[in-house]
């Protein structure tokens, strides 16, 4: 079976709470992509602002093995790492990926991304 990552939107965001403390895919409405997908994207991800679990780790990138909270003003850049990849022109994922993207860009949300 293939590793997946996880991102949705969270609607309320709450800079207090540990988002790592339960496991909640439903909630957020997430989709799955191919963790494989996303092992080509690392040089550039470091370059995004990101937290790890809760808003008072500041980081870049994405937490592997645990929940990133990617903020409004990041998802720009994510989005252009997105549709700078040749397989986002045939693949399902990557669009449905870009969709989210674009709504949380929309309305001035938090993306919330579960690693493998």
């Amino acid at each position: 079976m293939p590793c997946v990552a996880e991102f949705g939107i969270i609607d309320n965001f709450d800079k207090n709470k540990d988002y790592s403390s339960e496991y909640e895919p439903q909630k957020y409405n997430c989709i799955a992509i191919d963790d494989d997908i996303i092992d080509g994207w690392w040089n550039e991800l470091v370059l995004i602002k990101t937290y790890f679990h809760n808003y008072n780790r500041p980081e870049y990138a994405l937490a592997r093995w645990g929940v990133t909270l990617i903020p409004p003003e990041s998802l720009d850049a994510f989005y252009n790492i997105i549709t700078n990849d040749n397989r986002s022109r045939d693949s399902k994922e990557l669009a449905n990926l870009m969709a989210l993207i674009r709504k949380a860009i929309r309305e001035n949300k938090y993306v919330i991304h579960y690693g493998v």
